[in-house]
């Protein structure tokens, strides 16, 4: 059993090399960055998730739009998790994943009626949703304007 495992993780890691030559042979002039498969699955499994959250939302299939919230935005989280030593990375999926927080506050306001409610002024509930995306802009401000100038020759820059 355990050279069968040994054998089948071998086989991913060198599948894994072999995608990571090929980038690189094609630019041999440029820096290359790699991400692993299973990542790459991961992140595309992600937007399924939220393609599927989204299209619930415009049909107003209530159930599936806030069921497909968790694994959204679970999965959004495990990949911040997963790029954290990278800054660029974890403030880009950082955003995405407090974006997904305002988009599916929004989504649920809707849902659930209360969209429409008075705040104050000519604002309404729905609005609240500008507190988790200002919030995203302001990680990726951070990232864009004081963290890469700052490490302009640090490859993870992107």
């Amino acid at each position: 059993m355990g050279k069968i495992a040994s054998e089948t993780t071998y086989n991913k890691l060198h599948k894994e090399q072999q995608v990571f030559k090929m980038e690189a042979a094609d630019h041999p002039n440029e820096d290359v960055y790699n991400i692993p498969l299973r990542y790459r699955k991961m992140e595309n499994l992600h937007i399924v998730f939220w393609l599927f959250k989204d299209v619930a939302w415009c049909m107003v299939w209530k159930p599936l739009g806030i069921l497909m919230i968790f694994p959204t935005l679970i999965v959004s989280i495990v990949i911040a998790w997963r790029t954290r030593q990278y800054v660029s990375e974890l403030c880009h999926n950082l955003a995405i994943t407090i974006w997904i927080t305002a988009n599916s506050y929004w989504m649920i306001s809707e849902f659930m009626g209360f969209d429409t409610h008075p705040l104050f002024g000519s604002f309404t509930m729905k609005h609240l949703a500008i507190i988790p995306f200002s919030i995203g802009l302001m990680i990726l401000g951070f990232y864009y304007l004081i963290w890469k100038p700052r490490h302009k020759d640090e490859l993870e820059t992107m």
